[in-house]
């Protein structure tokens, strides 16, 4: 116990159980402007969305490091950090499909991603695993997604910047597109090898 709370050690890091923290705060507010951004992305009020993108970029970086820096790192932010990343990429796909800027396929195969890794949530529990280390190659594609979004925003606000941003957006898009499938692809043979380790005679 540490102040009344439980932690425990993953490597080196300190994973706590507090939920009142400040970078948790923060985690939180990210959360709340995700349909603040959803009526303003299909209203095509885009520059106002950008803005909304760039204080919960900003909130990101500043809640990861100040629970490092604070050794505030807790379990609940460890959820509602990546939690918070896929709401607003999945926000910005469905806002920027249904106005015809990026293709209803990008969507699917994206949100298919996704689904594929929920599908792996019964197994592990199973196992008696809640979720498995994030590979880096998923944090890159991530990355690239919440980058080519706004590119591709930035490119509706300006006929100046739309094809230098649109070019970057969808080399973004494509390359983060690829990235998430592969690391997606990673994380289901993570499952498979702990599954068959599980059941070996």
């Amino acid at each position: 116990m540490r102040g009344g709370t439980t932690v425990v050690t993953a490597g080196e890091q300190v994973v706590s159980t507090r939920v009142l923290t400040v970078p948790n705060a923060l985690s939180a507010l990210r959360l709340l402007l995700v349909p603040v951004f959803a009526v303003l992305i299909v209203d095509g009020q885009d520059g106002w969305a950008l803005a909304v993108l760039a204080v919960s970029g900003a909130s990101d970086y500043l809640d990861g490091n100040l629970a490092r820096r604070w050794n505030q790192v807790t379990r609940l932010g460890q959820v509602l950090d990546p939690f918070a990343d896929r709401l607003y990429i999945l926000t910005t796909l469905l806002g920027l499909a249904y106005r015809g800027l990026i293709p209803w396929w990008l969507v699917l195969v994206l949100v298919a991603r996704d689904a594929t890794m929920v599908c792996t949530l019964p197994v592990l529990a199973r196992l008696g695993h809640s979720a498995l280390p994030v590979h880096f190659l998923g944090k890159a594609g991530t990355f690239c997604l919440l980058y080519a979004f706004p590119l591709l925003l930035l490119g509706e606000l300006s006929q100046t910047l739309a094809l230098v941003a649109g070019a970057l957006g969808w080399a973004f898009a494509l390359w983060g597109t690829g990235l998430y499938w592969w690391a997606g692809i990673l994380y289901v043979r993570q499952v498979a090898q702990l599954w068959r380790a599980e059941h070996r005679p």
